[in-house]
C-alpha cells in the first residue's frame, strides 16, 4: 500500500426488498485515514440496487479527490462479480447502474474490486452507517 490509492468500503440495504432503502460508504487511504463517509437514502429500492448506488456514490466521492486509484469493497458478491464481468447481468435496472459504474471507472487510472464478508470491521461499519439512514427515516 502506498499514498496513491484509497480504499473504498460500501453497503447497501433494503428492507422488504424491494422496499425503503439506504446506501453507504466511507473512503479511507493507506494508512486507514478518513477521507469521506457519507450514508443517505435511496426511497424503494431492491438491496442489489442499493448495493449498486453505495459503489457509484464511493466512486463519484472519490474522483472529486486527488486519487487516481481506488480499490472497491462490497460484501455483495453478485454485484462485485457483475462488476468484474464474472456473472451475467440479466435485470435491466441493474444493467442501468452497471453502465453508470462503468463510466466512472473512467475517472481513474485503476480500478478493483474486492468481495469482503459481513464480519469485516469496515464493513461492519457501513452496515451501521445504512441501518442509522435506515432508522432515521422512522422517526
Amino acid at each position: 500500500m502506498d499514498g496513491t490509492c484509497c480504499y473504498a468500503y460500501t453497503d447497501g440495504a433494503s428492507r422488504g426488498n424491494p422496499g425503503p432503502a439506504a446506501c453507504a460508504f466511507i473512503i479511507v487511504d493507506a494508512w486507514g485515514v478518513l477521507i469521506a463517509s457519507e450514508a443517505r437514502l435511496l426511497g424503494k429500492k431492491t438491496n442489489n440496487e442499493a448495493e449498486y448506488h453505495a459503489v457509484i456514490g464511493a466512486l463519484e466521492k472519490a474522483a472529486t479527490t486527488p486519487y487516481r486509484q481506488i480499490v472497491v469493497h462490497s460484501d455483495s458478491e453478485l454485484v462485485v462479480r457483475q462488476i468484474k464481468g464474472e456473472y451475467t447481468i440479466r435485470k435491466s435496472h441493474l444493467r442501468e447502474l452497471y453502465s453508470r459504474e462503468k463510466e466512472l471507472e473512467k475517472r481513474f487510472e485503476s480500478v478493483g474490486f474486492v468481495n469482503l464478508p459481513r464480519e469485516d470491521p469496515w464493513i461492519r461499519i457501513v452496515d451501521t452507517l445504512c441501518n442509522n439512514a435506515l432508522d432515521s427515516e422512522n422517526h
